[in-house]
């Protein structure tokens, strides 16, 4: 092999999704392999146009652009482009444009494609990488489609099969030995594709109803007109499918193969992996037994919406219903343990839940405001039972207990609406950053139970009062300066120290947190009305007090920290592993990787004026 054939295989060996290939192959690719060089600005590729190689990046950035010149992607060493083209009749799909001097390897398109039809990890890496790419664009997305998933979600196990000749008794006794509706069919001379597939209704029709002899060859009552899905359609194209032939089975495909078999009643199952199915199911259960067993729809409802490519305030919003619905369900199960309430009381969300923004990791932030005829001598027994059961119930459902103790079971978070309007003047009127420190939360609260006129009597207070008073305004702002994005000097991540996460970024403590936190003190300063960070955003550009152009870059950048922390957590439960906030850089795709600096860098722009903003209060 000549040198520069051993340079571009030292090279392909690095990167994905060459290094799925075997040795001899990765030999064939650099033999065959040629380069181009490219000034930056250069339009390489052109909607449309034919495409016949494979564009790796050797050295040097490109972007890659929308239909609608809207920008898609940028790559950079190691990257890849042009897959799309050769997949789908050999046409480009993105234009494609250098943003700085480029080297480029061209990998002839046969080779590509029977790498890709031949070696499933191969594929399965090309495909994850397509994907990837295009979910961690920010993108807001203003609809969310309940069925698209992809097919080979759907696909639980592989398909079972027989011979064309095994008889109809057999093919029953195995589809029930199996427990499967459908059984595909094949003939010993064709393995590569089935040649027909019976269900559980042709044997009622064709054989029971006809009275078939069983022990005739199940070749007889096939359905021999099969309709294939490929594995990376959406849910909704087979749905559509089995509308369109009246078909109930479909056989999925994938590289030419079939994976397995999906039925109508997977997409039915599917379907109640959805949020607003997990909200009605809370309603109809009648213990904290029972809403613990709907942990795992929970979690199946977030992996969802991960797939389909919902962004983090509707991933967010959603989390947080669910939230609040469990503690809706768990008062009404409380109050008929205990009986009705011996005063009227609210029951707050505090934190993540209060503004829409909650994730699959979570805590229970709450607390309990009175009516102010409670007397504490004689209905605080039952207040404290219920903060009790429900605290204990959301525990069970997967919302920890909170570490710093702000919950409703500790009596200084229990109290009447007096004293509540009396730690909210004392917090404004008299602030300190220590003072806040812990209290920072209850200035995201919401009703979630309960009286909620009580809630909406202390964000009224909160409004009125934050944005006179200067001093409130800078012990927040110097708060929300104590958690800094995780970039060095040199713009380089700045991981954990110690312990387990040692190595790795915490998203929500140096990223999705700090955004939250500076966002609501420029909320206080305008006396904003809503809580979600993204709706405060809206009013905080319309008030100006930003400078031009950051509170859309500030937006930018929390739905794209956001996202990383939320795909990390969804990867973590489809894996069987135990979610957290903690991401290793050597995780994330180089794209992902360089998005995250500049969203960190906004972050901390975003705090640079924050202290200039608030630094004579």
């Amino acid at each position: 092999m000549e040198a520069e054939h051993v340079e571009i295989l030292n090279f392909l060996r690095q990167y994905s999704p060459f290094n799925q290939l075997p040795e001899e192959e990765l030999q064939l690719a650099a033999q065959h392999t040629s380069v181009a060089y490219f000034r930056a600005e250069t339009q390489i590729l052109e909607f449309n146009q034919p495409i016949d190689s494979l564009h790796v990046i050797r050295s040097g950035a490109i972007e890659t652009y929308q239909r609608d010149g809207s920008l898609f992607n940028r790559l950079d060493e190691g990257g890849f482009f042009g897959e799309a083209g050769l997949l789908r009749k050999g046409r480009v799909r993105f234009p494609v444009k250098t943003i700085e001097d480029t080297l480029l390897y061209y990998i002839p398109g046969e080779l590509f494609n029977r790498f890709y039809d031949e070696y499933d990890a191969f594929a399965d890496a090309v495909e994850v990488e397509e994907n990837r790419r295009v979910s961690h664009a920010v993108k807001e997305k203003n609809t969310h489609g309940s069925l698209a998933a992809r097919v080979e979600k759907l696909v639980a196990r592989e398909a079972v099969a027989i011979d064309m000749h095994a008889s109809i008794r057999d093919a029953a006794l195995k589809m029930t030995d199996e427990k499967v509706s459908s059984l595909l069919i094949y003939d010993e001379a064709k393995q590569d594709k089935p040649v027909g597939i019976i269900t559980d209704k042709d044997l009622r029709k064709r054989v029971l109803a006809a009275d078939k002899d069983p022990s005739a060859p199940v070749a007889d009552i096939m359905s021999s007109d099969l309709v294939f899905i490929p594995h990376n359609k959406r849910v909704f194209e087979a749905l559509l499918t089995m509308l369109r032939t009246n078909l109930h089975h479909l056989p999925v495909l994938k590289n030419t193969k079939v994976m397995g078999v999906i039925a109508l009643s997977d997409v039915a199952r599917h379907e109640s992996q959805s949020s607003l199915y997990v909200v009605s199911s809370i309603f109809k259960q009648n213990s904290i037994e029972e809403l613990s067993q709907l942990v795992p729809d929970v979690y199946k409802s977030f992996v969802r919406m991960v797939e389909e490519d919902a962004n983090s305030r509707m991933i967010g919003s959603a989390m947080a219903t669910i939230g609040r619905t469990f503690k809706q369900r768990l008062l009404e199960l409380a109050e008929e343990r205990l009986g009705p309430p011996p005063v009227p009381y609210c029951f707050l969300a505090l934190g993540s839940m209060a503004r829409d923004e909650q994730t699959i990791v979570t805590d229970q932030d709450n607390a309990l405001v009175l009516d102010d005829s409670f007397d504490p001598k004689q209905h605080d027994d039952y207040f404290l039972q219920l903060a009790q059961f429900v605290s204990d119930g959301l525990h069970s459902c997967g919302y920890t207990y909170c570490s710093g103790d702000i919950m409703a079971t500790n009596p200084k978070w229990r109290q009447p609406l007096s004293q509540w309007k009396a730690y909210f003047n004392d917090w404004i009127d008299n602030p300190s950053p220590e003072k806040l420190l812990h209290s920072s939360i209850f200035f995201d609260l919401d009703g979630v139970g309960g009286n909620k006129r009580f809630a909406n009597e202390l964000n009224k207070l909160i409004r009125q009062k934050a944005p006179r008073n200067k001093r409130f305004l800078g012990s927040m702002a110097r708060n929300a300066l104590n958690r800094t994005p995780p970039l060095g000097f040199f713009k380089d991540f700045v991981m954990e120290k110690d312990g387990k996460h040692r190595d790795s970024i915490n998203t929500k403590r140096r990223g999705t947190g700090p955004v939250a936190d500076l966002i609501r003190v420029h909320s206080l300063a305008i006396g904003a009305k809503r809580q979600n960070s993204f709706a405060r955003l809206e009013e905080i550009i319309d008030s100006e007090i930003l400078p031009k152009g950051r509170g859309p870059d500030l937006r930018d950048a929390l739905e794209l920290i956001s996202m990383v922390r939320i795909r990390h957590q969804a990867l973590a439960l489809e894996a069987g592993e135990v979610p957290d906030n903690n991401v290793a850089p050597e995780d994330l795709s180089d794209f992902e990787r360089k998005n995250l600096k500049d969203a960190f860098q906004i972050l901390s722009n975003a705090q640079k004026y924050l202290r200039y903003r608030y630094s004579g209060a």
